[in-house]
């Protein structure tokens, strides 16, 4: 029955659609920690689901609009796509990082409904940087499936994040939900399959710069760890703050492939 209405498995699809996304899904008949790494596991098909419309797009308007004015659309559209949550989250961390303090005082000031200066800066820094990067990809020809990789590469990174090495840095929340749900075994797996993916497109697209891709790895990592040294462990926030640098990144790199 673990395909059945509310077993794991449909639970585990619309935790993560419902999570990742805007797409109207029905809540899961139960959460738990099993569910909640399964979730993570598909968190590149997500990253699949909101690529390819978008890429589409991308391709349909690629003749009628200039490449800085369409990549603006496409991160917008993305950004609703998302309900903002991942862009959200970045500030957050991005304030609870800036703000000198550590442990729960940092943790609280990430739980401001504000939005205070570093996550203001930090957010108009990142938009500017996919903008930017996207339209140069566009120019060039091989925007759409730029974005699409950058899109499974990005979302990929959720399960290289919920590995029992980073843990919930509190005890209540999405954090502390998804936080050491995904084992060594499967994250290692996770991560060889976005290494063949970046390889793949690389010889799709003719450009062996673009295995280079995989370096988006680092920084969203690095900032993971950092979290941890800084609040005590991840948070929701720090997920969404994850995906989002790793999605910038891979943009970045793209464009200079």
């Amino acid at each position: 029955m673990c395909g059945g209405p509310g077993g794991p498995a449909v639970n585990a699809v619309r935790l993560a659609l419902g999570t990742l996304t805007a797409v109207p899904v029905a809540a899961p008949a139960s959460v738990d920690r099993r569910t909640a790494g399964r979730a993570m596991l598909l968190a590149p098909v997500v990253g699949l689901v909101l690529g390819l419309p978008l890429a589409v797009a991308a391709v349909l308007l690629d003749d009628l609009l200039a490449p800085p004015v369409l990549a603006a659309l496409v991160v917008s559209a993305l950004a609703l796509l998302t309900r903002g949550l991942h862009l959200d989250g970045l500030a957050d961390t991005a304030d609870g990082l800036g703000s000198g303090r550590s442990g729960a005082e940092a943790l609280a000031v990430m739980r401001r409904s504000d939005i205070g200066p570093f996550g203001v800066v930090t957010l108009v820094l990142v938009l500017l940087l996919q903008v930017t990067a996207l339209a140069a990809c566009l120019a060039r020809g091989d925007g759409a499936l730029v974005l699409l990789l950058a899109l499974v590469v990005s979302r990929g990174l959720l399960p290289l994040a919920a590995v029992p090495a980073l843990p919930a840095a509190r005890a209540d929340g999405l954090g502390a939900t998804v936080a050491g749900t995904v084992s060594r075994r499967s994250a290692v797996l996770v991560a060889l399959g976005l290494a063949l993916l970046v390889i793949a497109t690389a010889l799709v697209d003719g450009r062996q710069g673009m295995t280079l891709v995989l370096l988006a790895v680092v920084p969203a990592l690095a900032l993971a760890l950092r979290c941890r040294t800084r609040f005590g462990g991840v948070t929701g926030d720090v997920y969404g703050a994850v995906v989002e640098t790793g999605f910038t990144a891979a943009l970045v790199i793209a464009s200079g492939a």
